[in-house]
């Protein structure tokens, strides 16, 4: 059963990065043609940060059955996770819900960062696979 649900986290954080990419383009683009920021876009952004509540569920799960990731960095695994979960809404707050192009440009800024972030923790070891300890 374990197994399963490492792959599902595995899935679920391969989702986030890309994801995160397809918002990066999207606001970049917008941005690009000069065109604030639609109430789809928005959306997309609450749809990426509930996928990322998912895989951090999925892996306080997995921690409270006893698995870790591979190289054994929980905490590192935690704090990374919550600085995705809250940081896309965080900057929505802090540009108090501005949507002209340079919320646009800001807005790719932190999702490609989001990507890379993702791919860091996926080449350190950090999002799987997750093992007994």
């Amino acid at each position: 059963m374990e197994a399963i649900m490492s792959d599902i986290h595995g899935i679920l954080f391969n989702m986030q990065i890309i994801y995160s990419i397809f918002l990066g383009v999207w606001a970049a683009v917008s941005a690009a043609q000069g065109k604030s920021i639609s109430g789809n876009f928005w959306g997309a952004v609450a749809t990426y940060t509930i996928l990322i509540a998912g895989t951090l569920l999925m892996g306080v799960v997995l921690a409270l059955s006893g698995l870790r990731p591979k190289d054994g960095r929980l905490t590192l695994y935690f704090l990374y996770m919550l600085f995705l979960l809250v940081i896309m809404p965080g900057l929505f707050s802090m540009l108090r819900g501005r949507d002209d192009r340079a919320a646009g440009v800001a807005f790719a800024i932190l999702a490609f960062f989001n990507a890379s972030v993702g791919i860091s923790m996926a080449d350190r070891g950090l999002v799987g696979p997750w093992i007994d300890f």
